[in-house]
């Protein structure tokens, strides 16, 4: 991670909140570039932040969000402030896009984000690193096309980096219950094979621009527990093709042995392919303030 950059800047709008604090749109003073800034006042809010932070230093990848600085100042009240500085992604996270273009995506944009999404997977668990909360809000969206995984602030480090390594139920575990693979929900430990079962729900979110398990959350408790004890799987959308069909099934196993690998979906027919070719990954700021309305993590009851 870049420390301590830019020196020089200005918070702007509010776009977002989560449980450490807010999310606003921030301008580089010396070069009038935009960011973003994750901003803490609490202990608590502080603490994650610098979690986040901890997990993305040293990482380099064109499919997981950058860290470029962080910042310690007076917040308005007086308090002591932390910001941890990100790229902008001016196209917000994949439940906005899927929102602005009539609740659900297109099977082939599905393809071509789950692919991206899984590159981004990989090099995490190459890493060590398990995200925790793998879901649409969490994968934003630039305005090539290029999607990065975003919000670190569950994600887990393996000190044994082989599969089937777990974390232990002693730690804290965090992510949001309907993404959450049963054996999480179980408190069985987490490693790599979680973040599959997450790609599969948020595969099912891209498709039917709804939350997996349904929208019936009239007794949330009953529903973590159908998940975490039960035999049944997300309904997959009905309109997608054979192999998405296929690759959910192999993202959504119940038993975390038999799940995929990312490395290995990604020679799955759903996401390889001759429908795809290579990304510009040239990245580039946008003129002016778009439509800013993203990164908000606060809605989906996660757990921290």
């Amino acid at each position: 991670m870049a420390g301590m950059w830019p020196i020089e800047w200005v918070k702007g709008k509010i776009i977002g909140s989560g449980s450490f604090g807010t999310v606003s749109l921030a301008m580089d003073n010396a070069t009038g570039a935009l960011f973003v800034a994750k901003s803490a006042e609490s202990e608590a809010g502080i603490m994650s932040l610098k979690h986040e932070a901890n997990i993305l230093d040293n990482l380099d990848s064109p499919y997981i969000i950058k860290c470029i600085g962080s910042d310690l100042s007076n917040g308005e009240n007086g308090k002591k402030e932390y910001s941890l500085f990100f790229e902008y992604m001016a196209g917000g996270s994949l439940s906005d896009v899927a929102q602005k273009f009539g609740g659900a995506l297109d099977e082939k944009v599905i393809r071509l984000y789950t692919r991206e999404i899984l590159h981004g997977l990989k090099y995490l668990h190459k890493n060590g690193i398990v995200h925790s909360d793998v879901k649409c809000k969490n994968v934003l969206l630039g305005l090539s096309g290029t999607v990065k995984l975003a919000d670190f602030g569950c994600a887990k480090k393996l000190t044994n980096k082989k599969p089937n390594t777990k974390i232990s139920s002693r730690d804290l575990i965090g992510g949001t219950p309907l993404w959450m693979a049963p054996e999480v929900l179980r408190n069985e430990g987490l490693d790599f094979s979680a973040d599959i079962w997450s790609l599969g729900c948020t595969v099912i979110e891209m498709a039917t621009g709804k939350q997996p398990w349904g929208n019936d959350m009239s007794n949330p408790m009953a529903e973590v527990l159908k998940i975490a004890k039960g035999n049944e799987v997300p309904k997959f959308p009905g309109h997608l093709s054979l192999e998405g069909f296929d690759f959910l099934a192999k993202c959504l196993e119940r038993d975390p042995r038999k799940r995929w690998t990312s490395e290995k979906l990604l020679g799955h027919p759903f996401v390889a392919g001759e429908n795809f070719s290579p990304r510009n990954e040239d990245a580039f700021s946008p003129a002016g303030v778009l439509d800013v309305r993203n990164y908000d993590t606060d809605s989906d009851d996660e757990f921290r």
